[in-house]
């Protein structure tokens, strides 16, 4: 988001802006890995027990999970990126009804849409590999012992 919003505060992309973007983006990640599970993640999971029965989907805990994560993170990081990028002045909250909504727009897509899908395809996978190895493992471990006995 914040690089999106740096290209559309310039109106341009080049190499300026790339470097702009490179430095700014260690403490963007400092910010949002600070802000999310200290913060956000705990209200978005309130909210999702809140919104969903035992009963519900995991589908639907999900979806109702990423919707307050990017409602409340859209929000922080908006307003911090106009901070950063700005300063704390009176165009502040002007700038925060401009590009918010734009800014939430795009993160529920890619959330939604790109890095929940990947990041559980990659999940799935992590596990039913270390699911294989530890079968592999026991296998060894009883093969071995069963040679030992007979």
């Amino acid at each position: 988001m914040s690089s999106i919003n740096i290209i559309l505060g310039v109106g341009e992309f080049n190499g300026e802006v790339a470097l702009t973007i490179l430095k700014m983006f260690p403490i963007i990640w400092v910010i949002v890995m600070i802000i999310e599970p200290v913060v956000i993640g705990r209200i978005a999971e309130k909210l999702t027990a809140k919104f969903t029965l035992p009963t519900d989907s995991f589908n639907a805990k999900i979806l109702f999970r990423i919707l307050f994560t990017v409602l409340g993170m859209s929000l922080c990081m908006t307003f911090i990126g106009d901070i950063i990028g700005n300063g704390l002045n009176s165009q502040t909250f002007n700038h925060f009804l401009a590009n918010w909504p734009r800014n939430f727009l795009i993160a529920l897509f890619a959330e939604s849409i790109l890095i929940q899908p990947f990041a559980r395809f990659v999940m799935v996978k992590l596990h039913a590999s270390q699911d294989k190895k530890k079968s592999n493992a026991v296998g060894v471990t009883i093969h071995g012992l069963s040679e030992q006995n007979s």
